[in-house]
């Protein structure tokens, strides 16, 4: 999960790393009184910032000096509501003011690919430090971060010579990168990003602006992170199917999934997309991933139709299970109870294939049940065409 930056910021905040001032605001009111108390520790001076997961605020507009409380009011109103890169403005951050000598850049993430962190530093940050890494990358330092050691003095001692820091500013740099692997290690991240990372005209060293990405996987022994959800932003069925805990991922396309085990559903999306290539011309492609577990019981089978069925862009549903742990025959008893308590709501038609533990007994029960929205296949390539033609239709 991506973090809007006034949250970032209140992260560093939490750990130690030295950040400015700043409030949220969601109506011009709010900003007004937000500048004229954080305004006092800036000669009068805030910025008012567009709070959205995304970049280019600033060369979009989302970012404004203002220096009165009045004139954040007058910005905040111009800002709330604009489209940055297809996200709307909900909320402003106001921050305090600074004099700023220097602009750095700092970030630590996740390095699939080596099986460790990599640092990213650069003693000139800013807007373009995209341009900066493509066009000189000599300029932006690439130091690999073990997990088991992250970022001590030594470590930060490595990435501020790399990045070639003048001695004035080394021991203040790598005292803040320590703070930031905190950040890192003790929130889940796997994203850590601050640009810029400034010197004050005063020499201080602060975090200007910060991006943090969570690891979703570590919610469990952080629960905390459940109140920094952008419930505005949260797909209704998303939320809907993780207040079941289902692993559910929405998509673009007509023909919804279900699925016992991530590997098996993946593969269900790649038969149904080529299904809807050869058959519907490209009309039917996959509306979502749900995958409802190895030991899924009847109860969760229902609980995944009743989100999937919900999707008013689906057209037809693909059942797919292989039964393991998760019997067939609990399989269709979720699919029947499903469809008993739907009742006349149920107008979508489901394509099933089961295969493995107790199947014939599951075929048994959706037989018998003989439900006229409900088709039994045999194979996965034949279910997959058949939802595919239904759900163009």
């Amino acid at each position: 999960m991506d973090l809007f930056e006034y949250q970032a910021r209140d992260m560093f905040e939490k750990h130690g790393v030295p950040v400015l001032a700043g409030e949220i605001a969601t109506t011009p009111q709010e900003a007004q009184a937000a500048a004229e108390e954080i305004g006092a520790r800036s000669g009068g001076v805030t910025v008012v910032k567009a709070q959205v997961k995304t970049g280019g605020r600033g060369k979009a507009g989302g970012v404004k000096l203002a220096k009165s409380g009045e004139e954040a009011a007058s910005l905040t109103e111009q800002i709330l509501g604009m489209d940055i890169n297809g996200h709307t403005v909900h909320t402003v951050m106001i921050a305090q003011g600074a004099k700023i000598a220097e602009e750095y850049y700092f970030s630590l993430l996740l390095d699939r690919t080596n099986r460790n962190y990599l640092a990213m530093c650069s003693k000139e940050g800013g807007m373009d430090i995209e341009t900066l890494a493509v066009e000189r990358p000599e300029a932006l330092a690439r130091i690999g971060v073990d997990p088991l050691v992250g970022i001590d003095a030594a470590k930060a001692e490595e990435i501020v010579e790399a990045a070639g820091f003048d001695d004035d500013v080394k021991a203040e740099v790598a005292e803040v990168l320590q703070k930031l692997w905190v950040v890192y290690r003790e929130e889940d991240a796997t994203l850590v990003e601050v640009n810029p990372l400034v010197k004050l005209e005063d020499g201080g060293i602060v975090a200007l602006d910060g991006k943090v990405t969570i690891d979703d996987n570590a919610r469990f022994r952080q629960p905390e992170h459940e109140d920094l959800v952008d419930q505005k932003a949260e797909d209704p069925l998303e939320a809907k199917a993780k207040a079941m805990h289902l692993n559910y991922v929405k998509l673009d396309g007509n023909v919804g999934i279900i699925g016992n085990g991530a590997g098996l559903v993946m593969s269900t999306l790649d038969v149904v997309a080529y299904a809807g290539e050869e058959h519907t011309g490209g009309k039917s492609k996959p509306a979502n991933f749900l995958d409802i577990g190895g030991g899924a019981s009847a109860k969760v089978m229902a609980n995944g139709l009743d989100v999937i069925l919900g999707d008013e862009q689906v057209k037809a549903v693909f059942v797919n299970v292989f039964g393991g742990i998760t019997a067939c025959d609990a399989v269709a008893d979720g699919i029947v109870g499903a469809l008993k308590s739907l009742g006349d709501s149920a107008t979508k038609p489901l394509v099933v294939r089961l295969d493995g533990n107790n199947v014939d007994e599951g075929r048994r029960i959706l037989s018998d049940f003989d439900h006229p929205l409900v088709t039994i296949e045999e194979t996965m390539d034949g279910a997959a065409r058949k939802a595919a033609e239904l759900a163009a239709k």
